[in-house]
């Protein structure tokens, strides 16, 4: 139940899980020729799975859901609606998805935040609605997927160890 209300609340929020997937295969192409759009939407649903990630969404969307609609006290709705730079609170919401899948999830979001690639870049742009946390968390959600992707690689180089001997 979870899974399907998070899938839909994404949708309702204007993002579709294959964009997300889109991002996936652009961070992991490079390094998986053979990578498929299929293997990244698997990821991205693998990953939206996580009850931990479903709550996160539906915490940092109903945020900006209630900043749209002008309920949250002062000065928390100025902040939402400039989407201060310094807030900060929207990033550490995401770092919890990204962190799902190790520290190369939390690169992969650092490079995802500044670059704004593919749906995040549309999100980040001021038009229609507040998308403080929105753009974050898709960004965590793309990164976590990569770093799936990456940890189940099997094409990941294996060092021996003692017990291999």
């Amino acid at each position: 139940m979870s899974y399907e209300y998070a899938e839909n609340l994404l949708n309702r929020r204007g993002i579709c899980l294959e964009s997300i997937a889109d991002i996936v295969y652009q961070l992991q192409q490079k390094y998986y020729p053979h990578l498929t759009k299929e293997e990244c939407m698997d990821s991205v649903k693998a990953v939206l799975q996580k009850r931990e990630v479903q709550y996160t969404l539906f915490t940092g969307i109903a945020l900006d859901e209630l900043a749209e609609k002008k309920l949250l006290p002062e000065p928390l709705q100025a902040i939402m609606e400039a989407d201060e730079p310094l807030y900060g609170v929207d990033e550490t919401l995401a770092l919890g998805i990204t962190s799902v899948y190790g520290m190369i999830g939390l690169t992969s979001f650092g490079y995802l935040d500044k670059e704004k690639t593919g749906m995040i870049e549309q999100l980040n742009q001021k038009g229609n609605g507040i998308h403080v946390f929105l753009d974050d968390l898709v960004a965590g959600l793309a990164a976590a997927a990569s770093s799936r992707i990456a940890h189940r690689s099997l094409h990941a180089k294996h060092y021996p160890t003692p017990l291999d001997a």
